[in-house]
């Protein structure tokens, strides 16, 4: 019998499984958000295991069944259907120097277009965000997942220079306005960070988290 390990440091939930470490099964709770809402949001403190949920809610939106085979959501979801995931991480490196977030978001919607097929020539990121999660439900059939990875770091990074943290606010106020605009097209939101939603004036256009 193989001995089981420590996930320590490890923010994939593929790896956690096929490498045989141990897993405590929150899949209960995600089976429960999944029945009783679309919008959710957390906050916690960064190692609290934020980044491993998201990677999880991926694997079981695109349908990876062998990794959630002895959970308790395994025989609870509808494996036939594969929902499209867009998501999008702020964890690494430092985004206060002007324009850095903006080259960061639009590199990692570079990635997702090629990993997806889609084609895209719009220069604003928001503009390109909402053509992609469009086009995904266009093609697959299916809403798509939004899972935000550390959503209030571009502005913690930035908040001993007061003019980036308003510009990165302010760019990341339209890029998740874009999320409440796109709502006919989403089957799912997860935002996570650090910051309580209630002192982020970032959501004046996604009221319905």
């Amino acid at each position: 019998m193989n001995k089981r390990k420590l996930p320590i440091g490890i923010q994939t939930f593929r790896e956690v499984r096929e490498d045989n470490c141990y897993y405590v099964d929150k899949t209960a709770y995600l089976r429960r958000l999944l029945d009783e809402g679309k919008h959710f949001f957390l906050s916690r403190p960064r190692r609290f295991g934020k980044s491993l949920l998201l990677d999880t809610l991926k694997e079981l939106f695109e349908g990876s069944e062998e990794l959630f085979v002895g959970l308790y959501i395994h025989d609870r979801w509808d494996w036939s259907v594969r929902h499209p995931v867009v998501r999008l991480s702020f964890g690494s490196g430092n985004l206060s120097e002007p324009g850095v977030l903006h080259k960061e978001v639009m590199a990692q919607l570079d990635a997702l277009e090629e990993e997806t097929g889609v084609k895209s020539h719009y220069d604003t990121a928001s503009v390109r965000f909402r053509h992609l999660i469009q086009r995904l439900h266009q093609q697959s059939g299916q809403r798509v997942a939004v899972l935000i990875d550390e959503y209030d770091k571009p502005i913690l990074d930035a908040l001993d220079t007061p003019e980036p943290a308003r510009a990165n606010r302010d760019f990341l106020r339209g890029l998740y306005a874009v999320i409440k605009d796109s709502d006919a097209h989403v089957r799912f939101t997860f935002l996570t960070g650090v910051s309580k939603f209630s002192k982020v004036s970032l959501f004046s256009g996604l009221n319905n988290l």
